[in-house]
């Protein structure tokens, strides 16, 4: 699901807060998890057998303002998003230390989150992330499809052209996935919500132009994400000391669904850097 390329400076504004739905699994540390742009928390509760089989980690999975069952409200920009997510982590989780993980436009707002409340951030793990706001300006390869199936393709039934739009290697499992995962979202998005992001989509300052961001990352590019690329993560790798970054063959924009079992073993390993060494 391809962001925008709108790039207005915002202005801050006062808001009335929004109320999100938020799916909740497990106990423990909070992990809050971020979907994508045209996608709701679905799309990322599809890493939960992989954050269900370490145990300790209490699973937050929002649908953010416009998406999914949260209604835009006043939310006018990505800058309202991250204040609603910043509301959320202090409201809810009241004090407590956390880990936050975004897909896509929410890598993007995870980004901010992380970065404005680092002393409670025991990691950040970007999938897939916006890491320039404008499309135009994007190093990005070529789209390119590895693998064609037109019966995988089929699977996607009313969704296929959008799978066919994104997926790089077409089988019936892939196809499962963008089914369970993602097309429901895109089914809920909201057209005007999106079409008003759209129009203030890129964050008032840049959270890498700040002091390095020191605790465990994880940043997951797709070597065939014709959509945000990976070089331009990979420009900002210094940012992060303690990043483990990886860019992924055969993995495109859904890189997490592209490759599963690897992205799996990544946010596994993820979770354990997060830990205190005396607790391994």
């Amino acid at each position: 699901m391809q962001p925008p390329s709108q790039v207005d400076t915002l202005q801050p504004r006062r808001r009335t807060v929004t109320i999100m739905n938020i799916v909740r699994h497990g106990r423990g540390t909070p992990i809050v998890l971020l979907h994508g742009f045209e996608a709701d928390h679905r799309l990322v509760l599809s890493l939960e057998s992989a954050l269900r089989a370490v145990p300790g980690w209490r699973r937050l999975y929002p649908d953010l303002p416009g998406f999914g069952r949260t209604p835009i409200g006043d939310v006018a920009s990505t800058d309202d998003v991250v204040a609603e997510v910043l509301d959320l982590v202090d409201d809810e989780l009241a004090g407590e230390q956390f880990a936050i993980l975004g897909d896509s436009f929410g890598g993007m707002v995870a980004r901010a989150v992380a970065h404005r409340r680092r002393d409670r951030v025991l990691g950040l793990g970007l999938l897939a992330s916006v890491f320039v706001a404008d499309a135009s300006a994007r190093v990005v390869p070529e789209r390119v499809v590895l693998h064609e199936d037109t019966d995988a393709v089929a699977v996607a039934g009313d969704s296929a052209d959008d799978y066919a739009d994104i997926a790089v290697v077409q089988t019936r499992g892939n196809a499962e996935a963008f089914v369970e995962f993602a097309a429901p979202g895109a089914e809920l998005a909201d057209g005007e919500a999106m079409k008003k992001l759209s129009e203030n989509y890129r964050l008032s300052w840049d959270p890498e132009d700040s002091e390095p961001f020191t605790q465990p990352s994880l940043i997951i590019t797709g070597r065939q994400d014709h959509i945000v690329g990976y070089r331009d993560a990979l420009n900002r790798l210094e940012h992060y000391p303690r990043a483990t970054f990886v860019t992924l063959d055969e993995a495109g924009h859904n890189a997490h669904l592209d490759q599963d079992a690897l992205v799996g073993a990544l946010v596994a390993d993820w979770l354990r850097r997060m830990r205190p060494y005396d607790k391994r």
